[in-house]
């Protein structure tokens, strides 16, 4: 279970970079911006570019790329089983064949896309939290949702629930590696066996796992409730959110870049189709 030690899901960094600095709510609309041009994207020419991209991320966050990529760690298994189902269900030229299993030309194309295409999901949306203070997220969230508010929607408290419920992430991660020490010092085994086997073994760890992770939310409740936190209540902030010119060169240059790679695609699938 060394992994935990390694995932960085969620979590923070402090930094004073380019994208450190930008408003919460620019990184939460050009995260929105890249989630949606990510779903557009189609041919591995694509991807190769939204790779590209994500150094650029890494040279302007400060973060090197080792870092950010860990971040995908905890979807690994889910990309490789959304891979497998459409390396296998995809109807088309056949080129291999595993027993009952048909692998066709087309499914390799489409296992792949999807495969990177949820790995880099998660990748740009972690991007948000390593440069967003849970505090800065929570107001910029506020403030995106803020119109809805005039339709009775309880904004902000939606946005103190997503924030905690992201920033539970780590400290989920954190508590289970304990409880796993603990339970390994105690003569446990987690890596020995078959799927069954070690699935039972993890029965243990499961109880005080929930246990402490409500002992936290009952400990958060409390602490909130001290500090007289009033829901619905208008409240005043020691920095507000300023939206500069730098927020607005970000956006203008994210847009630009995902129109680029979308007249790629075009491009490129009309060719291939051409020859």
């Amino acid at each position: 279970m060394r992994f935990l030690n390694k995932i960085s899901l969620g979590q923070f960094i402090p930094g004073d970079s380019f994208i450190h600095r930008l408003d919460p709510r620019c990184k939460i609309v050009g995260i929105f911006l890249l989630l949606t041009g990510l779903f557009m994207a189609s041919e591995l020419l694509d991807f190769a570019l939204w790779a590209l991209l994500l150094c650029v991320f890494s040279r302007l966050s400060g973060i090197s790329v080792s870092t950010i990529l860990r971040a995908g760690k905890p979807v690994v298994f889910l990309v490789i089983i959304t891979t497998a189902i459409n390396l296998f269900w995809t109807p088309g030229r056949e080129i291999a064949s595993i027993g009952p299993l048909r692998i066709t030309g087309e499914g390799v194309i489409v296992a792949i896309s999807m495969g990177l295409r949820l790995f880099l999901l998660v990748i740009f949306a972690s991007m948000l939290m390593m440069t967003t203070s849970p505090m800065e997220f929570s107001d910029g969230l506020e403030r995106l949702l803020s119109p809805f508010g005039l339709f009775g929607l309880p904004t902000a408290e939606m946005a103190m629930m997503m924030t905690i419920a992201l920033r539970f992430i780590p400290t989920l991660f954190e508590e289970t590696d304990r409880i796993l020490k603990a339970q390994i010092s105690r003569g446990a085994d987690f890596e020995s066996g078959g799927i069954l086997k070690r699935a039972r073994s993890f029965l243990p760890v499961l109880i005080p796992l929930f246990v402490l992770v409500f002992q936290r939310a009952e400990n958060l409740a409390t602490a909130m409730e001290a500090r007289c936190y009033s829901p619905g209540a208008k409240r005043t902030r020691l920095n507000p959110l300023r939206w500069t010119s730098s927020d607005n060169l970000a956006l203008a240059a994210l847009v630009i870049f995902i129109a680029i790679v979308l007249v790629i695609d075009h491009v490129y699938a009309r060719n291939v189709a051409f020859f």
